[in-house]
């Protein structure tokens, strides 16, 4: 399917013909690189991203679980659009401090068109689900039974569970001035429900509301003996439904309706007036769950007069209501999902790669003092970089370990290796980033551990996350002190390292070992910036040096010599970066962006970004490593990231972007960014006037996935791992 930046969707397209990359003639007058035609609105290419993930439940060279996977992978990032960008946005009105972007759309007209969009697509959504998931699932007996569809027997099941399992934790909450509006819990479902007649204390306000208790599964499969086959399910709303009159013993149920609202859940914490930021983040954490609403998801046979009733309740406009055909808690359809029974409606298993190098050896340690290793993650193992901290721990002559950790889950065999290492009395310092967004809670939970065992535990710079991926391990070997690290693009979180494409990459190379223990230095204590050799840090070096690489490629094409620039990344909105690689575009660079996010860069513009070609990968991984790969007239450089080409990135993070100086590497990764380059079934193409499509292989050609390719590059296999020479 291809999606618009207007959100109209149309067939699946050919890949279009590539005009020759050319300078614009000399004549041609300097364009205003301000002019906000050039870019596009930011919330609405995440937007786009998100139709982008939704039309992966079309595609039927997909395993169906897996399309539904996709649907309800939509509904989850609707979910934080709406929580942060959507938010953040009505936040800027109600503040009367509006921001405008380069695209110069203001925030009430951002709104206004994901109101639009998002009401388009949210119906698409539900209508893929009921029209084309759910009958194919059915076909497979995979069923989710809806009420009017139940047995006898069914129904006694239902009933039963209904007065064992749910109606001793349903809490009903009649409405009268004794009993105001509820205050609600962010995205939890609820039932608004229309009474008639006087209960025991002569009240008859007509309106009641019922919470559906959070301990309770959404969607549970009935027992086979009550069914004639297959897995059998029932949403627990559809139970609420059914017995909805037992809650209000006397009085007549009128109609039931669910509904659901969405609040603001982005933390705001003064970082001019807090003395301790984990106990300010874990008050900022209750308050998520009650912050603003933002939208009001209901079931579309809720009566116009309720619907209204909520909206007033909750301060939200007509826009900010969706009536939706079916559960107005999607996500929670991820339980059919894990079942093991399907394997042939799931992506086939597969085992990721160890490198023959390290397979068979006992001291990683010798092997990585020989030779830089990169890891190319999902397809190859992270179980290296995990083997190598474990090591540490245990290793008498590791002295100390610095690790940052982003995301990694308080439970972790990361975090199980540091605390063991900090038991066996090695100094170990974890900066810990409590702001990752929506891993606060957990990342709190992490630092209470490793402070327990002895760790030296950092929360980063106040104002500024630390997002970089970083580890060193310093070892006595003889009479020196030698240093190991690894730098990542990705997080320390090994169930991500199964779903999201990073690279790893496993050193000894003392100058950027060296580096890296002067950004630790500069974390935990204070001073002036200090000079590094290799490595670049954001808010810094880095967006400086990209800048300057960008330059001397366009340099190099001005001079009439072949000039090329390949990067990878989430997203791209900085507007000084989408300008500097408009100017290069002009004097003749060729610029192949892949992008899997939000781009704010208009490609395609005669005279100005008529040399930029945008893709973005979707598929079965999150696409998540960043790379950054210039021509160099002849001695091309590459440096992978931690960041993004995005301002908060850039400007307002501790990043690291670190060189891969192996040729062979260098090579390797080029090899893989242009299979990126050349996938024809995975890739959406960002036209000029903000549309992306869908390419398809013609008939002539080969289908060509990139991350298929790489599987079978890749995984389940021994000897596939690269090495460089250390220098």
């Amino acid at each position: 399917m291809t999606a618009s930046i207007e959100g109209e969707t149309s067939d699946s397209t050919q890949e279009p013909a590539v005009e020759p990359l050319a300078a614009p003639a000399p004549s041609v007058p300097a364009p205003d690189f301000n002019d906000a035609s050039l870019y596009i609105n930011r919330e609405l290419s995440q937007l786009q991203f998100n139709i982008r993930v939704l039309d992966q439940a079309l595609d039927e060279s997909m395993p169906l679980l897996e399309r539904l996977k996709f649907l309800l992978i939509f509904s989850g990032n609707m979910d934080e659009f709406f929580e942060i960008r959507v938010a953040g946005l009505k936040d800027q009105i109600d503040f009367g401090h509006e921001l405008i972007g380069p695209d110069r759309l203001a925030p009430k007209q951002s709104l206004a068109a994901i109101s639009e969009i998002a009401h388009r697509h949210i119906e698409r959504q539900y209508s893929i689900l009921n029209e084309r998931i759910l009958p194919e699932l059915a076909e497979h007996g995979i069923r989710i039974v809806r009420r009017n569809h139940w047995t006898h027997k069914q129904k006694l099941w239902v009933r039963r569970y209904f007065r064992h399992e749910v109606a001793p934790l349903i809490t009903p909450i009649g409405l009268d001035p004794t009993h105001p509006f509820p205050l609600l819990v962010n995205k939890s479902l609820n039932f608004i429900v229309q009474l008639e007649g006087v209960d025991a204390f002569g009240r008859d306000s007509g309106l009641a509301i019922v919470p559906a208790p959070r301990v309770l599964p959404r969607i549970m499969r009935m027992p086979d003996e009550v069914c004639e086959g297959g897995d059998n399910y029932v949403l627990l709303s559809s139970i609420i439904h059914a017995h909805a009159d037992e809650l209000f013993a006397g009085m007549t149920v009128h109609g039931c309706y669910q509904f659901r609202l969405t609040r603001n859940a982005d933390l705001t914490i003064d970082q001019e007036d807090i003395d301790d930021l984990a106990h300010a983040l874990r008050g900022e954490l209750y308050s998520r769950r009650f912050g603003d609403a933002v939208r009001l998801e209901v079931a579309d046979n809720c009566p116009r007069d309720l619907i209204d009733y909520l909206l007033k309740q909750f301060g939200l406009r007509e826009a900010d209501v969706y009536e939706v055909n079916g559960p107005v808690n999607l996500t929670r359809l991820f339980g059919i999902i894990d079942s093991k029974t399907y394997p042939q409606l799931q992506f086939k298993p597969f085992t990721p790669s160890i490198p023959k190098i390290l397979a068979k050896v006992e001291d990683p340690f010798a092997v990585i003092g020989k030779h830089d290793l990169l890891l190319l993650h999902p397809y190859e193992s992270f179980s290296p970089v995990v083997d190598l901290l474990r090591r540490a721990a245990k290793d008498p002559q590791v002295l100390s370990i610095k690790q940052t950790l982003y995301r990694s889950g308080a439970n972790s065999v990361i975090v199980d290796a540091l605390v063991d290492a900090a038991r066996a009395g090695k100094e170990v310092t974890a900066v810990v980033e409590l702001r990752a967004r929506f891993d606060e809670e957990s990342n709190l939970s992490l630092a209470a551990r490793l402070q327990q065992a002895g760790a030296v535990v950092i929360y980063g710079v106040v104002g500024v996350k630390t997002h970089a991926k970083l580890m060193l391990i310093q070892r006595r070997e003889g009479r020196d002190l030698v240093r190991y690290a690894h730098l990542g693009t990705g997080n320390y979180h090994t169930g991500n390292a199964r779903l999201y494409t990073d690279y790893s990459l496993l050193t000894s190379d003392q100058v950027l070992c060296e580096d890296l223990h002067k950004l630790f230095s500069q974390l935990t204590g204070m001073g002036k910036v200090q000079r590094m050799k290799k490595l670049l840090h954001a808010p810094f070096t880095l967006k400086k040096t990209l800048l300057d690489l960008i330059a001397g490629e366009a340099a190099i094409a001005a001079a009439g010599r072949p000039a090329q620039i390949i990067a990878k990344v989430n997203a791209l909105t900085d507007a000084k970066v989408i300008a500097a690689l408009c100017k290069a575009s002009r004097a003749g660079v060729k610029i192949d962006l892949i992008v899997r996010g939000m781009c704010c860069l208009r490609p395609g513009i005669p005279g100005i970004s008529q040399n930029i070609r945008v893709r973005s990968i979707v598929g079965r991984f999150l696409e998540h490593s960043r790379a950054y790969w210039f021509a160099n007239d002849g001695e091309d450089k590459l440096y992978l990231a931690s960041a993004d080409l995005m301002e908060r990135n850039l400007d307002r993070r501790i990043e690291t972007g670190f060189p891969v100086e192996s040729k062979k590497l260098r090579l390797r990764v080029k090899k893989e960014l242009d299979m990126y380059l050349a996938d024809n079934s995975s890739a959406w193409i960002l036209q000029a006037d903000g549309a992306y499509q869908r390419l398809q292989p013609s008939s002539n050609q080969n289908v060509r996935n990139v991350q298929q390719q790489l599987l079978d590059k890749l995984a389940a296999s021994t000897g596939s791992i690269e090495v460089g020479s250390v220098g």
